[in-house]
């Protein structure tokens, strides 16, 4: 090549930008800026840019690296040498060095890293429209496996972070689309290299950098997510300081555009890290945004509901269950309405409550809460029956349209192995079938729902299908439902279903369980004490309603007559015992009766037999069942008892077997009532006979078979 071709460089100097020697290189670039001055000096400006042509093209192109040395060093001499009028220059100057800091040679990068810091540093603001492709090659660069190259590609990134900070044209718009491209990154030094970036951005008050973080967000937290420990770090400080920004000014932030973000790292269960600062998040977006996250309450659901579940001694998991926790609580807070609604006089909604009936997403929330009680965490279950209870009393105009979707699943949780899940679920249950606002037009009609009885014939089926549940957990949820609702109706609804049951076995069985329980449970003493007294027409319905069912359960009927004082009808019925099929089952309930006779609820029975003279058919049914006993511990403990009586030899004044006075008090047609229990007794008879010749044709099919 000419020297014509490298004009205006002398030939030497040509030479000498193209030799291995730095010191050679450097004595070109002095006298290509005394050149570059001396050019300027007269305005030379042609001059000037067939030197930046040479060095940029033929040099830092050439297939010689020595050569694009030169040609990185020689840009770099003559940006210093037109100092401010750098400017006008900028683009044959950065465009030729970027190109470089890509090279396959390890020193050629480091030489365009030197390079380019000079020419910024003499250029400052006005390499900003260069700015999106200098970060993009810094980014690139973050990652060089040589030290050298990277402590220079960090000098430069320092100076032209400063250049931005106190710059005020710094185009952060057309910034954010390439900081998001690259926030992706896998490698940590590119990590670094973002987040630095990122840090340095937010702490100039004048670029608002919080408006952005909508499209920052969620590569950050895959950041977080980073194994290196420095890196992670580095974020974790950063999300911090917008945080707190946030928080100091939440009226310019838009949570809307960030809250999905957040659920989704919330279910990041493989970093604790990661779970807890973005529930953390939620809990602040939530605390500070108020109805703004309302549409978003079923998405906070799926982050927050599971992490209650978290039961360990781990600091980390600890917190996470904490702010979940808080995270529920606040969100509860959110949806709570003003005041209820009266029962007769239905006020305008409130701004809130309308609000809040507008923009709560109702199919979403019930969707996801019924989904979350088949959760194995008893906790989760238990805020989400919660839940459903709290949005049923505040909203209950709205839920209501949901209870077909509700019911089944809320009547399934009744078989959780856990008793504050079924306490819970009870709860809920007793707010659905009670309120008479439970009817689908809206319309309030006092004392009806048709989820009450559609609930009670519900139980009584899964007390049918599962016995275990009815041995297990029935006494616990009859006595829960007791508390909850009215005791006496509760019974009564039960005796009139029960009435109408085919399955005699099973009548027979759940009348002896909620005998046992009537007797048993402190939640039914008022219940018992209206029976105590059936002189009243209201407690007289009361008794014949139930005996009309306990009626399947010969033992528990003679009970049910003992607490009303029904004596005489009493040793009616014991009479009849003789003529019933005398059972293992049969005999162990008459000992449970023995017991009860025994126990504190009996108290007053046992007083009667003190009275001189005292009630004969009360000692006659007492006797009645002793007879019916082997000589068991019930048979002495009840002989036993027999035998403290005063006046034993049962002398009475005419000497006759008499109603007792109780009994000659109220008007109830014990005959009828004897008649219904020979009538059901012979039900019994027949169902027993026909279940036997079932299983033995049964039997018969399965050996034929065989």
């Amino acid at each position: 090549m000419s020297e014509k071709d490298y004009a205006p460089l002398s030939s030497a100097c040509v030479r000498a930008l193209n030799d291995k020697l730095y010191e050679k290189r450097k004595t070109a670039a002095l006298e290509i800026e005394k050149m570059v001055k001396e050019f300027a000096a007269v305005n030379n400006t042609g001059q000037i840019k067939k030197l930046l042509k040479v060095l940029g093209q033929d040099f830092s192109l050439s297939q010689n690296p020595h050569a694009r040395k030169g040609g990185l060093i020689g840009l770099a001499a003559i940006a210093i040498a037109l100092g401010k009028d750098t400017s006008l220059f900028t683009d044959e100057l950065i465009k030729p060095i970027l190109g470089c800091m890509a090279d396959q040679d390890l020193r050629v990068r480091y030489y365009a890293c030197e390079s380019l810091y000079n020419v910024v540093k003499v250029s400052r603001g006005a390499v900003l429209p260069h700015f999106a492709a200098i970060f993009n090659s810094l980014s690139k660069i973050a990652t060089d496996p040589d030290q050298h190259v990277k402590n220079a590609s960090e000098l430069l990134d320092r100076l032209l972070k400063d250049i931005v900070v106190e710059s005020t044209t710094f185009d952060l718009d057309g910034f954010i689309p390439l900081l998001r491209e690259k926030i992706y990154t896998k490698s940590p030094f590119a990590r670094q290299f973002v987040i630095s970036w990122i840090s340095i951005l937010n702490t100039e008050p004048r670029l608002d950098l919080i408006g952005y973080l909508p499209e920052l967000l969620d590569g950050l937290f895959k950041i977080l997510d980073d194994p290196n420990l420095e890196v992670k770090k580095m974020c974790e400080t950063i999300l911090g300081e917008f945080l707190r920004g946030i928080k100091s000014d939440p009226s310019k932030v838009n949570f809307g555009a960030m809250i999905n973000i957040l659920i989704s790292h919330a279910q990041e269960k493989n970093d604790d890290l990661v779970q807890f600062t973005a529930i953390t998040w939620i809990k602040e977006f939530v605390q500070l945004s108020g109805p703004a996250m309302l549409p978003h309450v079923s998405g906070i659901f799926t982050a927050v509901l599971p992490c209650l579940a978290y039961d360990t001694d781990a600091r980390r998991k600890t917190d996470i269950k904490e702010t979940a926790t808080a995270v529920n609580y606040t969100l509860m807070k959110l949806i709570a309405l003003q005041e209820e609604n009266n029962d007769e006089d239905i006020r305008p909604l409130t701004a809130t409550e309308e609000q809040i009936q507008n923009e709560l997403d109702l199919p979403a929330v019930v969707d996801h809460l019924t989904s979350y009680l088949m959760h194995n965490s008893i906790q989760t279950k238990v805020a989400v029956l919660k839940w459903i209870h709290d949005l049923y009393t505040k909203l209950p105009n709205k839920m209501v349209n949901y209870i077909d979707v509700l019911f089944p699943a809320l009547q399934k949780t009744l078989s959780d192995e856990s008793d504050q899940v079924v306490q819970q679920c009870l709860v809920v249950l007793a707010e659905v079938i009670s309120s008479p606002k439970s009817t689908k037009t809206g319309d309030t009609v006092p004392d009806t729902n048709e989820y009450y009885h559609k609930f009670m014939v519900s139980l009584l089926l899964s007390f049918s299908l599962d016995k275990r549940l009815l041995v297990e957990r029935g006494s616990f949820i009859i006595r829960q439902l007791c508390v909850l609702l009215n005791a006496e109706d509760l019974y009564t609804t039960l005796a009139q279903i029960l009435l109408k049951e085919s399955n005699l076995k099973f009548a027979s069985l759940m009348v002896e369980h909620l005998n046992m329980i009537l007797f048993t449970s402190s939640e039914l003493y008022e219940l018992r004490n209206r029976l105590k007294d059936i002189s009243t027409k209201e407690n007289s319905a009361l008794f014949c309603c139930l005996y009309d069912t306990w009626c399947h359960n010969p033992v528990a009927t003679v009970a049910l007559c003992l607490l009303s004082q029904s004596y005489s009808h009493s040793c009616e019925l014991i009479r009849l015992f003789g003529n019933l099929e005398i059972t293992v089952n049969f005999l162990t309930e008459i000992d449970k009766l023995v017991q009860l006779i025994e126990s504190p609820i009996f108290a007053y029975l046992r007083l009667e037999l003190l009275e001189v003279p005292c009630d004969q058919n009360l000692v006659r049914a007492l006797y009645g069942l002793l007879m019916l006993l082997p000589q068991t511990e019930a048979f002495n403990t009840l002989k036993t008892r027999l035998s403290c009586i005063p006046s034993l030899h049962l002398h009475c004044d005419d000497n006759k077997v008499l109603k007792s006075r109780k009994e000659q008090e109220v008007s109830i047609d014990f005959q009828g009532m004897l008649n219904h229990f020979i009538a059901v007794q012979e039900k019994h008879k027949e169902y027993k006979k026909a279940q036997r010749t079932k299983e033995l044709s049964a039997l018969d099919k399965e050996n034929v078979d065989l």
